[in-house]
């Protein structure tokens, strides 16, 4: 019966193990760190254009001026500028598009590369 207890073997995480897993768990939340910040970024200007077209504004210079108005409020709008709008009109109503990449620096030459789109309701 002595015997069969020391014959058993440890179970657990060896430290090897624990230093893989908290390097990948460092090395996501560094990406994840990077990676709010530009989805916050791209649903404020999901909201910033869905207000400009439930405004239908009269003329394209106009719905451009009024993006650019609300991005020196919104500090957080740094990709696009209301230039880079494209501004249509459907069935009588305003439709604003929009779409931009932003690259985050990961480390030395590895990028990662996220490509927004989006469309006014």
């Amino acid at each position: 019966m002595l015997q069969r207890q020391y014959g058993r073997r440890q179970r657990g995480i060896s430290l090897v193990g624990l230093l893989f897993w908290g390097i990948f768990l460092a090395c996501a939340g560094v990406i994840t760190a990077k990676v709010v910040p530009t989805v916050m970024e791209y649903y404020t200007i999901q909201k910033a254009v869905d207000k400009i077209a439930s405004g239908n504004p009269a003329t394209v210079p106009a719905a451009r001026a009024e993006f650019d108005r609300i991005k020196q409020v919104e500090y957080s709008i740094q990709s696009i500028s209301g230039a880079d709008l494209e501004i249509t009109k459907e069935n009588e109503k305003v439709r604003i598009s929009f779409a931009y990449n932003r690259e985050i620096d990961l480390f030395g030459p590895a990028f990662l590369l996220l490509k927004y789109e989006g469309r006014s309701r």
